[in-house]
């Protein structure tokens, strides 16, 4: 008794060990995934077909992606009827289906992606580059699988403030790529604070001569423990925005800019002091801070 106990103990737990091992790792998780036999491999001779034009630069999107991780690319063009052993890209707009939504199908002959809207293509392909191998090959085997999904929410959002904390342009472009690959649509864009106006203004040109920079940055929370006396500076030029923005654009991606008025407006009162509401007093520093 004690022996068939142990056996069945022994095969549920093979049983999950199995069933773990047939699940996919997407974020965030699906609404519906579907585990199928067999596997289909991408190569250097797989051909990305798409039916449409808008659906273009989610095709080069994934060549991209495969020329930086992978160091190879495909051949993509645009084409109504596909062969076999191919990446089909499509999108047929449903009434039932929200901004976003998309099939994912892998077979033993093709991946077909089917979005909603070009939108849904794009984040199909952002499902598809999570199922990818991590190890770098010519040879990509994917586990066959049926994935549908669907933004539960309109707005999807992610914040960075680069007001107290100045972050470059390629990390920005980085963190842009983090939002798409969460399928996430609108990036929150802290651009000016107490501690720096980061944002190109050439009517004024003292918010950035001025407020992009400070004499120095507290050590520890705020009141801090010390100062380092260290000058920090940082901003983004009018071209740099607008590469940004449209970086973001191509990865379905809006931008809001967050221009802090009137408070935390301490970058700009020291720039152009004479709009303060006491232009003949310095701006006032809590006695606590160092």
């Amino acid at each position: 008794m004690i022996k068939m106990k142990k056996l069945f103990i022994l095969s549920m737990l093979l049983s999950c060990l199995i069933a773990k091992s047939q699940e996919i790792n997407v974020i965030p998780e699906p609404a519906k995934v579907e585990m199928k036999q067999g596997t289909f491999t991408i190569t250097k001779n797989t051909i990305v077909f798409y039916s449409q034009k808008g659906i273009g630069k989610s095709a080069s999107f994934l060549n991209d992606y495969l020329k930086k991780y992978y160091a190879f690319e495909l051949h993509a063009e645009k084409k109504e009827l596909y062969p076999e052993g191919k990446i089909s890209l499509h999108y047929d707009s449903l009434k039932s289906s929200a901004h976003g939504s998309y099939n994912l199908e892998v077979s033993n002959n093709e991946i077909k992606i089917i979005g909603h809207d070009e939108q849904g293509v794009f984040y199909g392909i952002q499902t598809l580059l999570q199922l990818l191998p991590t190890e770098k090959s010519n040879n990509l085997t994917i586990q066959q699988c049926s994935i549908v999904d669907s933004p539960r929410f309109a707005y999807r959002c992610l914040h960075l403030d680069c007001g107290r904390h100045f972050f470059p342009v390629d990390f920005i472009k980085q963190y842009i790529d983090f939002i798409a690959m969460s399928k996430m649509n609108t990036f929150h864009w802290h651009l000016t604070e107490d501690q720096g106006w980061r944002i190109e203004i050439k009517k004024y040109p003292r918010l950035t001569e001025v407020g992009s920079c400070r004499d120095g940055t507290i050590i520890g929370h705020h009141p801090g423990t010390a100062n380092d006396s260290m000058k920090y500076c940082g901003y983004y030029t009018q071209e740099q925005i607008k590469d940004i923005v449209k970086y973001a654009a191509d990865r379905y991606i809006t931008i809001i800019p967050e221009i802090e008025m009137p408070g935390h407006s301490s970058a700009a009162i020291a720039a152009y002091p004479e709009l303060s509401c006491f232009p003949n007093e310095p701006t006032k520093v809590s006695a606590q801070t160092p």
